[in-house]
């Protein structure tokens, strides 16, 4: 391809409101512009790598023996309420009536629409396993789209199902799933880490998520140096040693706090450190009121609360079931005299003299020290973790990095067949669930992610395995002849051998096309003109090392060799 051909916008600098390195150099390199919040155009440049990903999917997914289809984007929605995630995804979730008043879902995921498919085409045993994969745009209102492609409206997934007669084979699926996983983001080029993580909406027994470290990530894994690694959401702690300090006072002492409800407000109102104050927080665990302590500097974790619970529902109480519970409007619930199950975060055991609320409006209390002036029905590890935690399996100190997620598989089990139906008939004859998986990678992020990873002061760095192309051709000076003849001469041979190559054939300075060069990131730059054509030999330049080799321009197959792996330098120079 031609400069001149094509459309590659360059920038000097990135839009100020560019937070994210990928958004930033993304931009300026010409990949993508904004259309609106959230959604993006994807320039030639930008193409060509979703399209270079795309092929690695492909090929490691039919490698695994899935079988490509493509479902449609519009869902009618009463697929969503039968497995009850039209009201799980809330606000997230695009919909619309159509002309003749039937309402439709914009798909942001395909579980209901592939298990309706799939149960609509098989009858027994024998019609199983069934894999299935495909590559679309997928739609979710996000609240708050941020750093360029990273977290956007409209993105594309490979999402992949498995349909299984028994678990034996959904293990076996997954298995399978996961190793393409690998291949696929090792191909890209990617350093990455498998976490066990939670399955969320999607439901089923167990998922994991493949991460890459990234500070402009929505995700955070907690790991220790001896081996435990999974993701923050489901991270548990060991119980911390120690016991509580000798109290200082005698009885709890109320004091006002009009209008201060929150642990910010009276930590700087009355100059009180957060872990010196203990939130009380009203749970309906199975629509039954339950108060849970944490400490000020600290949040809940839902889920690890429900299984100390063993709630099969769990939801933050509203302002009247607060009200009801406590007495006390929102902010000023307390332990102290509350009539419900209290569930006290392991940290409470070592404090004393704390304060917390009065269970009166505007009123908070100070001296308060648990087991003496109220004792919990349970303490457990409630929170979530933190650094310097200990991990659970006594391997070290737990540490923290943000992180990005680029793919995600679950154990779906019988989540989806038993909402929507779907069976078969098993060796015996008797109709049973089929058992499924579900598999995706989110083939935007893949890029985002090559950039965060592969960058320098100049620009991007491409892993050749997703470089938009193999090499970049350009001339010192594109008017004058001999220089552009040359030029020519070696586009034509690189393209006639099957390279992907770019051909900065503009008159532009020579400075401003190195410029250009370093910061789309092709991974190797052949420099034609000048002194080195004179000689008769033309420069190779290694973009990420900025090493430059002068090969000679009546031998082309030295440059074939340089341009690829030895492994695919046979296939350029057939």
């Amino acid at each position: 391809m031609r400069w001149t051909q094509s459309l590659i916008p360059t920038l000097r600098q990135a839009p100020k409101d560019a937070e994210a390195v990928s958004h930033q150099l993304a931009l300026r390199a010409g990949l993508i512009r904004q259309l609106s919040s959230g959604v993006y155009s994807y320039l030639p440049l930008g193409l060509r790598v979703l399209q270079k990903i795309m092929t690695v999917v492909r090929e490691e997914m039919n490698r695994a023996g899935a079988a490509e289809v493509l479902l449609p984007a519009l869902h009618p929605a009463e697929l969503w309420k039968k497995t009850g995630r039209y009201e799980t995804l809330g606000e997230d979730k695009i919909s619309f009536k159509n002309r003749s008043g039937h309402e439709f879902v914009l798909g942001p995921t395909h579980e209901e629409v592939v298990t309706d498919l799939v149960g609509s085409c098989i009858q027994s045993f024998r019609d199983l396993p069934v894999l299935v994969y495909q590559i679309q745009t997928k739609f979710r209102d996000e609240a708050r789209p941020r750093f360029g492609v990273i977290r956007t409206k409209e993105f594309i997934m490979k999402d992949a199902y498995s349909f299984d007669a028994d678990e034996k084979g959904l293990d076996r699926q997954y298995q399978k799933m996961s190793d393409a996983y690998h291949r696929i983001f090792e191909r890209c080029g990617l350093s990455f880490q498998v976490v066990t993580a939670d399955p969320g909406m999607m439901g089923g027994k167990m998922s994991q998520e493949f991460m890459v470290v990234c500070p402009y990530g929505e995700d955070r894994v907690a790991r220790s140096e001896g081996g435990y690694l999974t993701s923050r959401d489901i991270a548990f702690r060991a119980k911390p040693d120690g016991t509580a300090p000798r109290s200082n006072s005698a009885q709890p002492e109320v004091f006002d706090t009009p209008n201060l409800r929150t642990i910010d407000e009276i930590s700087k109102r009355f100059k009180i450190a957060p872990e010196s104050i203990v939130k009380t927080l009203i749970y309906m665990a199975d629509e039954k009121p339950v108060a849970v302590l944490v400490r000020g500097d600290s949040e809940v974790n839902d889920g690890k609360l429900q299984k100390l619970i063993k709630a099969k529902t769990l939801r933050q109480a509203l302002s009247k079931e607060v009200q009801e519970a406590t007495g006390a409007p929102v902010g000023f619930a307390g332990p102290v005299g509350l009539k419900v199950p209290i569930y006290a975060d392991w940290d409470l055991e070592a404090m004393a003299d704390f304060v917390t609320g009065a269970n009166q409006a505007d009123k908070h209390l100070k001296n308060v020290v648990m087991m003496r002036d109220f004792k919990p029905d349970f303490t457990g590890d409630i929170r979530f973790v933190r650094d310097g935690d200990a991990a659970p399996d006594g391997t070290g100190k737990l540490t923290l990095a943000t992180t990005m997620e680029v793919g995600h598989i679950f154990k779906l089990g019988t989540r989806y067949t038993d909402s929507l139906g779907v069976a078969c008939l098993d060796e015996s004859g008797k109709r049973q669930p089929v058992i499924m998986g579900c598999y995706g990678i989110g083939v935007n992020r893949i890029l985002a992610a090559a950039i965060e990873e592969h960058h320098d002061e100049k620009g991007i760095v491409w892993p050749s395995g997703i470089a938009p192309y193999d090499c970049e051709v350009l001339t010192l000076n594109q008017e004058e002849e001999k220089t552009a003849r040359a030029a020519e001469e070696v586009y034509a041979m690189l393209t006639q051998k099957g390279a992907d190559v770019l051909f900065d054939d503009r008159a532009e300075r020579a400075g401003v096309k190195f410029k250009d060069a370093d910061l789309i990131g092709i991974p190797y730059q052949v420099v034609i003109g000048g002194r080195s054509l004179e000689e008769g030999v033309i420069e190779f330049k290694y973009r990420k090392s900025g090493q430059v080799e002068k090969l000679r321009f009546d031998q082309p197959a030295e440059l074939l060799k340089k341009l690829r792996p030895a492994d695919a330098a046979g296939s350029l120079a057939r």
